[in-house]
């Protein structure tokens, strides 16, 4: 039995009773926006409300004598130190799509529903508008809406030939927070959850990237040019796109291979089915390094002997739709990639018989 993309619905064990609210970073549009949202959650729906630290700590926020009171109600935490996962309900997003790829970031387990307002520049993942935010919002904390599940990747990065550092309490002798991350003798071992994409390239060589590409133990290619991006089909009409690929809809089960500016004529994207694991690592016989970065963060250098192994997340994101998982993603291609958009033929003018 095939599930009907629509059939998936938000459904609460319970009322939810916390929620997290993530603004976009320095952007002074949003703060009139941010402050109706969390009045409306806090004194309409007495709602628990998680704000990032840094947020607070805005001069136009810390100086709002009337923001004051609701202010003080909020309960507060920091990226990397704090762990927030089991405490949050639902998440609602302020801003574009950056800012859902960094509440993805926030919960490397299992995530909350998100709802994302389209505040940014482009809002291909963020389907509301502010202007009706309270009928919006308290929909979703009645349960009555579409969901879409976004597919994760969950990459694990092991570096071969690197010092050992004593890690006591998570915290390493340098002072940086240790999450995600693991010690053994002469390995470091990293794990992300990713959203979009994948990203290997040749960073600052002016040598084409020479990498070897595995599936499931096997060698499948060498990808010899600018890199190479795994996208899950949320990342399939970000970064590949742009990059040549097709654009997959986000219930289609599938990891998209895609090359960057590759050095052969034959060299198409391929689509491969979710579940199967992927490794990619520096052919024996590159000129150089390569980079990779996760989402368009956590940049770091990948080295002769060092694998990053790629496979689909059993933690996905739950999205929740204006409308529905199809409406949605048509909407999305048409107002902010212009998808098909072209001025329409004419027809044939009828000539009046005489």
């Amino acid at each position: 039995h095939i599930q009907d993309p629509a059939s998936q619905r938000l459904t609460w064990n319970k009322p939810p009773k916390s929620v997290l609210v993530i603004k976009k970073i320095r952007d002074a549009s949003l703060l009139q926006p941010f402050k109706q949202l969390c009045v409306y959650l806090t004194e309409e729906n007495n709602m628990i409300v998680y704000v990032e630290k840094k947020v607070l700590e805005d001069p136009a926020i810390a100086n709002d004598e009337n923001f004051g009171p609701v202010k003080k109600k909020f309960c507060t935490f920091r990226e990397d130190y704090d762990d927030i996962s089991n405490q949050i309900d639902f998440i609602i997003c302020l801003g574009g799509d950056g800012t859902l790829l960094y509440a993805s970031s926030l919960f490397q387990g299992s995530v909350p529903p998100v709802m994302a307002f389209h505040l940014g520049s482009l809002g291909f993942l963020t389907p509301f508008n502010f202007e009706n935010f309270q009928s919006q919002v308290t929909q979703v904390i009645e349960g009555n809406a579409a969901l879409v599940l976004r597919s994760r990747l969950k990459v694990k990065v092991v570096k071969e030939h690197r010092e050992k550092s004593t890690v006591q309490n998570g915290i390493e002798e340098n002072g940086l927070v240790s999450a995600n991350l693991e010690k053994e003798v002469g390995k470091q071992i990293m794990q992300y959850q990713v959203l979009n994409e994948v990203v290997v390239d040749r960073g600052p060589s002016s040598y084409l990237s020479n990498v070897d590409v595995f599936l499931d133990g096997h060698l499948i290619t060498t990808v010899q040019g600018d890199g190479v991006i795994v996208s899950t089909p949320t990342g399939s009409t970000a970064y590949a796109a742009a990059a040549g690929a097709s654009m997959i809809h986000p219930n289609v089960p599938a990891i998209m291979i895609t090359p960057i500016c590759p050095h052969s004529l034959s060299f198409r994207p391929i689509v491969v089915p979710a579940g199967v694991e992927l490794k990619i690592m520096l052919s024996p016989d590159a000129r150089n390094t390569a980079w990779v970065s996760f989402d368009g963060r956590k940049r770091q250098e990948i080295c002769h002997g060092d694998s990053i192994s790629i496979t689909t997340s059993c933690y996905p994101l739950p999205s929740i739709c204006f409308r529905d998982p199809v409406s949605d993603w048509f909407e999305s291609l048409a107002q902010c990639l212009h998808w098909n958009v072209r001025k329409k033929q004419n027809n044939f003018a009828v000539e009046e018989e005489e």
